[in-house]
């Protein structure tokens, strides 16, 4: 059979989408996030939960933690005294650092290409909130506030035990005595914090995040990006819950080393089917729910729980176009140069009249929504897909997705922590086929008149 050249499907169209999507990069306005809030309020699990997402959907962004400036600085902290109002010494300090971060902000946004920064400190002062803006209008960077208000000394009690007994402040305290002395910090702040005013901040952009999500104020957001801030801090929680994650069993054209397809699952994928049933079972998951795609291997999967299930087409497998139902050895042989274009940038390279990676994050971004917003969650689901939903959890980078490891007729349990995620990896002890390939070695593009591929690496 002669295959058509996928050249051919490289239009113009693709080239002419890539460089409007470089200038659109290049004419917005960086953005810098500034958190505001008492200590012990989730300013920085808001930072690093905001950061990762953003850079998961392919905003470059960074987190700055004060906090952390300050304790590069002073390197033994000694108590709640070095926060006290009338501290001039630690004012000077806390001045000094907070100057540090914002010269550093203006490096990775100015110099470094970032479009978003996250300045994360407390900001509880409307002068400091001032001196930020001022910052911003000079080096032409837009600003969206992320303040954190929480009265429930339940919450507050729990965030510190949970986070900040662990911080280096307090390394070498027993409990009794951080959680005493952390107390002390916050009532440092409690005189002068000035909140977000409906009416004195009117022209600022800002999200009012009130007792962890029961309500929100929004104000003037200005742009894309905040809209998408704005709408991915109204859906996080931080009630505790487990994402189970599984590709579907085994399935015949995996056997037949076949990428795509949409075949069903072969002896031992009905196998793993029904360990995975009694897995769910002894694991007496409450209010569990399911998902899928709309796959036939995923479905059957699914089907041996015995419960019910919500299928998503957003959790299809990534489309391999033209190359769909072929091995590997036949992509190589009839089209040598998308086979080693492939391995130059396994992430961006698309499929002729395919995807690639980048595009299953953005057709993913709902999907992850949604996880925020529920509790228990098993998603069965596909090789690439499973990538792309890890890379999110796990904070990896768009160079490291395409080569995370999500083994067949495996279980990964995420749990959610304050600062990032926990993983474990149940194999469910049923043979399979394997479909990782590395990350190869070497890879280069030698290009004749005619576009021919003189060499090609070993790996798709």
């Amino acid at each position: 059979m002669r295959y058509p050249s996928p050249l051919l499907y490289q239009t113009a169209s693709a080239r002419a989408h890539r460089l409007i999507s470089a200038l659109v990069c290049m004419t917005n306005c960086p953005t810098v996030i500034v958190t505001v809030g008492l200590p012990a309020r989730g300013k920085t699990y808001i930072s690093k939960k905001l950061t990762r997402y953003l850079n998961w959907i392919g905003v470059p962004t960074k987190e700055f933690n004060v906090g952390q400036y300050r304790r590069e600085c002073l390197k033994i902290y000694k108590s709640f005294e070095f926060f006290r109002p009338d501290n001039e010494e630690g004012l000077k300090i806390r001045r000094q650092c907070a100057t540090a971060a914002l010269n550093d902000v203006r490096q990775y946004l100015s110099v470094e290409g970032g479009q978003v920064a996250v300045f994360d400190a407390t900001n509880t002062t409307r002068e400091r909130r001032g001196t930020i803006v001022k910052f911003a209008e000079q080096n032409g960077y837009k600003v969206f506030f992320v303040e954190s208000v929480c009265e429930d000394p339940d919450v507050i009690a729990q965030n510190i035990v949970q986070v900040k007994l662990g911080s280096p402040d307090y390394i070498h305290c027993d409990t009794e005595e951080a959680i005493e002395d952390f107390m002390k910090r916050i009532k440092c702040y409690e005189s002068s914090y000035q909140p977000l005013d409906e009416v004195l901040d009117r022209d600022l952009s800002y999200i009012k995040i009130m007792d962890v999500g029961r309500r929100y104020l929004v104000n003037r957001v200005m742009d894309h990006i905040q809209s998408r801030i704005v709408y991915y801090l109204m859906n996080i929680h931080i009630t505790p819950r487990s994402i189970y994650l599984c590709r579907h069993g085994e399935s015949d054209l995996n056997i037949k080393g076949r990428i795509g397809g949409d075949s069903g699952l072969s002896t031992r994928g009905q196998e793993f089917a029904k360990s995975l049933r009694k897995f769910i079972q002894d694991q007496d998951i409450k209010d569990l729910k399911v998902w899928t795609s709309q796959m036939k291997r995923t479905i059957q999967t699914a089907e041996c729980l015995g419960v019910p299930y919500e299928q998503w087409k957003s959790l299809n497998e990534i489309d391999a176009g033209v190359c769909e139902e072929m091995m590997y050895e036949e992509i190589q042989e009839h089209y040598p140069l998308e086979f080693a274009m492939r391995d130059q940038d396994k992430y961006r390279y698309r499929y002729p009249k395919g995807e690639s990676y980048e595009d299953l994050v953005q057709r993913l971004e709902p999907v992850i929504m949604e996880l925020e917003r529920q509790k228990n969650i098993l998603v069965v689901c596909h090789q690439a897909v499973m990538r792309c939903l890890l890379a999110y959890f796990l904070d990896k980078t768009a160079d490291e997705l395409p080569y995370l490891k999500c083994p067949l007729h495996t279980v990964l349990k995420l749990t959610p922590m304050a600062y990032g995620c926990k993983v474990e990896s149940v194999y469910l002890g049923i043979d399979s086929v394997n479909t990782h390939r590395d990350r190869p070695e070497n890879v280069t593009v030698q290009r004749s008149t005619e576009d021919a591929l003189e060499t090609v690496p070993a790996h798709f």
